[in-house]
């Protein structure tokens, strides 16, 4: 009998891309996946039965296998909304890691002090808070106004998911929260908006004039009119997406992440190869040192701090 390949698929719709290609970028030594995902397996960690969506199982063997084949280092492990507020699978995910892995959680009001500690211990460093309002139920701010003021004596972060619409309404709220904030996919612009255009300046004008905020740059797939083809030579996948991204990277070099967004949860259009969205960093990250601050000091800096001489 032949040995299963670590990128053994789970029947279902929402799968994987399958035999994803090596990147032709080489990643700097110690690059962080800074933004993945794993789901269930749902016969050991059930999925939420409050869910919007059902993926497909992704496990964290297969996340490893992933973080390998692509040559990153670790990753961070963020929460989705199919398991609602039961970490279990991030947190395993995590522990099992060998301290490669970080974790980014989804928390309530409810939860313990000693929850929380026990959630620090498995590795997590921040709480993710979703506005998307196709994904999740609205919940209230003082809530989550609270949690982040506990979480912030942890010398945890919060990240926020949003869409660049709902960004003027949000404002208030996210300027108020008393920790370092990380935005989801530079919240999510319209691309076939001018990037000197208003809707992209006001997300812009949020960095600038808040600098606990950061950034990620990640998702091209989600945001893309294009799509993944590269048109020759060295033109770059998702090519829409690029002038957005690269603006972001080049004005905050300090405050950007990057991550594959592996398994590509709630994808109903194309699945996308992850070696190519490697392929994608060198267009919006052009030289050496921001492809460094990028992929390797910032998601040291912000989730293994201590490890940062």
């Amino acid at each position: 009998m032949s040995t299963p390949s670590p990128f053994d698929k789970t029947p279902g719709w929402l799968d994987w891309y399958a035999g994803p290609s090596r990147p032709r970028f080489q990643l700097p030594a110690g690059a962080v996946d800074a933004h993945c995902h794993v789901f269930g397996p749902g016969a050991q960690f059930p999925y939420a039965p409050e869910r919007k969506y059902t993926p497909c199982d992704a496990s964290a063997d297969q996340l490893f296998a992933l973080r390998d084949h692509l040559g990153f280092s670790r990753n961070v492990i963020v929460q989705a909304t199919c398991h609602g507020a039961d970490n279990r699978a991030m947190a395993d995910a995590c522990r099992r890691s060998e301290g490669r892995a970080r974790g980014v959680a989804t928390v309530r009001r409810s939860i313990t002090d000693r929850e929380l500690e026990a959630l620090h211990a498995d590795g997590v460093r921040g709480v993710r808070f979703n506005f998307v309002k196709r994904l999740v139920d609205f919940t209230p701010k003082d809530e989550l106004l609270e949690i982040a003021t506990r979480i912030g004596a942890l010398g945890w972060h919060v990240v926020i998911y949003f869409e660049a619409v709902d960004l003027p309404e949000l404002w208030d709220f996210f300027t108020a929260l008393p920790t370092t904030v990380v935005v989801d996919h530079m919240g999510r612009p319209d691309v076939a908006l001018p990037v000197d255009g208003p809707q992209f300046g006001l997300f812009l004008r949020l960095m600038q004039e808040h600098e606990n905020i950061w950034s990620k740059v990640s998702c091209p797939e989600r945001l893309s009119l294009t799509g993944p083809k590269a048109l020759g030579g060295e033109a770059a996948p998702y090519r829409d997406v690029v002038p957005f991204a690269r603006r972001v990277v080049e004005r905050f070099p300090d405050r950007v992440l990057w991550g594959t967004d592996w398994p590509h949860p709630n994808l109903k259009d194309h699945m996308p190869d992850d070696g190519l969205l490697v392929d994608f960093i060198p267009h919006i990250a052009v030289t050496p040192e921001l492809q460094r601050a990028l992929l390797v000091d910032n998601p040291m800096r912000l989730y293994w701090p201590d490890e940062v001489a």
